[in-house]
């Protein structure tokens, strides 16, 4: 009897991800926040930085649908104009890959323009004047009345993310010793969030008193002045998904 061999299936690599925003473009954008040099900065961003964002941005655009109802090149300039604001926000020594920041700001920048467009939109028409509306302003109708939009189930999902990035902007903002270490703190419980098993508001006083040093009275007005920056940042253009 014959002895059948058995074939091995050699299994293929998958590609890696994310070729267009790779280790070399995170390393240009590290070079760009370091030099002084304008003519370096613009070489940096034209040639490295820039088409990783266009990629980026597009990729989102036409994943989540972000284009209906708006121009879509004007909503891709207009992000990628909101990502190189940011460039210089991105903190490598926080261990944040800059693929995952540079994401999280794009979306929020994207979710917030369809909730703006939204809004502006259900505020002018007439939703008893049925003939007045065309195709796609029917579908944003039907899709407000019955289920939430992708865009909206997407924006719960990246909430957490997105908060991170709002407390990113209060650390920039608050300059006393006391107040960097909470922020600090606080940051450093998103970080570690999904290894926490606590979820009440005592236990995470304690956690963040913990990490923080401080003590409960120190700690408390450290808080007042953290939630103070956050109120005024949520009702920023920014922000405004808070």
């Amino acid at each position: 009897m014959a002895i059948v061999k058995k074939r091995r299936r050699v299994r293929k690599k998958k590609g890696t991800r994310n070729l267009y925003f790779h280790q070399g473009t995170q390393d240009a954008i590290v070079a760009w926040q370091n030099t002084d040099d304008r003519a370096q900065k613009e070489k940096l961003y034209n040639v490295e930085i820039l088409p990783a964002f266009t990629k980026l941005t597009e990729n989102l655009i036409f994943m989540h649908g972000f284009a209906k109802g708006t121009d879509f090149e004007s909503l891709k300039n207009d992000c990628i104009t909101h990502l190189y604001e940011a460039l210089r926000k991105w903190d490598p020594s926080r261990g944040t890959k800059a693929f995952s920041y540079y994401n999280v700001v794009a979306k929020h920048y994207l979710i917030i323009q369809t909730k703006k467009r939204k809004k502006n939109f259900f505020r002018h028409i007439s939703l008893d004047d049925d003939a007045s509306l065309n195709y796609a302003e029917k579908k944003m109708v039907e899709s407000h009345k019955v289920v939430p939009a992708p865009d909206e189930i997407m924006m719960a999902a990246a909430r957490p993310a997105e908060i991170q990035i709002l407390l990113r902007e209060i650390r920039t903002r608050v300059t006393k010793d006391n107040e960097l270490k909470c922020i600090d703190s606080i940051l450093e419980i998103f970080d570690r969030v999904d290894d926490l098993d606590f979820l009440n508001k005592r236990a995470i006083f304690v956690y963040l008193r913990e990490i923080s040093g401080l003590t409960p009275k120190k700690l408390s007005i450290a808080m007042s002045v953290i939630r103070r920056h956050y109120r005024e940042l949520s009702r920023t253009d920014d922000f405004g998904i808070f």
